[in-house]
């Protein structure tokens, strides 16, 4: 029995201190100059993903932790994709890993998973980078039984991704470009208020997004009061609701992007102190963006 023990103690101890790097890069894609799609091995990750949830990144010993919203995933294979758009150090850094390199740490799912059982008929808006959160949720949503139109922006026509897949779970696809190079010319505000005004009915929205674009989906859908759920994201910082950096204001009580969200009733969000709050590190940001560029000159 001393023996055991002696094994048990050794292996604990060697688990602690070896390094742990099980996670696989076995596809990795740009999308375009701005976003990358990574597919990772992480079967235990994988066998409990549900749509809206996300995992916490952290590249090597060095690197940040990042929250990235997933965007697709196999219980049965085993895999996990994030897409992710190259805005800072951390991002640029993780954009450099191949197909065959390993991450240190990739934690989840974390959050709660998008609410999507009788839902009716609903909209699913998706801006930026935000197509990548839009695709799983706009599944999730036809999979419960609900009808299912699906709105994508972009500024333009090469910045627009996974429009085949959306093209194959949506009942009506439309595409909007800020220049006009793709679908219509314009917001997909604009394009979701003609929807409305030209007869169509929704009982559910969400949108995700820019805030600017998320805070203006929601002021049309109060108008014709449309339920809508707003995904905050790109507040979080640690994941975990130990770090405080998520706190959004919603219906006038402070929450927790991380553990009470991602998402929110867009009616209820404070739009303005979100958007001011996402400004608050952007100084540490350039620093820590022009400190990786002199490292890999």
């Amino acid at each position: 029995m001393d023996v055991l023990r002696d094994i048990k103690i050794t292996l604990n101890t060697l688990n602690r201190t070896l390094p742990r790097m099980p996670y696989r890069i076995i596809e990795r894609k740009d999308l375009n100059d701005e976003n990358v799609m990574i597919k990772v091995e992480a079967p235990e990750v994988a066998v409990s993903c549900k749509a809206g949830q996300f995992i916490i990144i952290r590249a090597n010993e060095t690197a940040e932790r990042i929250p990235l919203t997933i965007s697709d995933w196999n219980k049965e294979e085993g895999w996990v994709k994030v897409i992710f758009q190259k805005v800072g150090a951390s991002t640029y850094e993780l954009a450099e890993y191949k197909e065959g390199d390993y991450i240190m740490d990739f934690v989840g799912p974390l959050g709660k998973p998008t609410e999507v059982e009788n839902a009716g008929s609903t909209v699913v808006i998706g801006g930026g980078l935000g197509i990548a959160i839009a695709t799983p949720v706009a599944r999730a949503f036809k999979e419960a039984g609900n009808p299912v139109d699906v709105i994508i922006g972009a500024r333009r026509a090469d910045l627009l991704f996974l429009e085949d897949e959306l093209k194959k779970i949506a009942d009506n696809l439309y595409i909007c470009t800020d220049d006009g190079s793709k679908g219509r010319k314009g917001f997909v505000t604009e394009q979701l208020e003609d929807l409305i005004t030209n007869g169509k009915r929704y009982d559910t929205c969400f949108t995700v997004g820019p805030p600017i674009m998320m805070k203006f989906v929601a002021k049309i859908t109060k108008k014709y009061n449309i339920k809508t759920i707003a995904s905050i994201n790109s507040i979080m910082v640690d994941g975990t609701g130990m770090c405080g950096a998520c706190r959004v204001t919603v219906g006038g009580e402070t929450k927790f992007a991380c553990v009470d969200g991602p998402d929110f009733d867009a009616h209820q969000v404070d739009w303005e102190n979100l958007m001011q709050r996402l400004t608050a590190y952007k100084e540490e940001e350039r620093i820590a963006m022009e400190y990786f560029k002199e490292k890999h000159q």
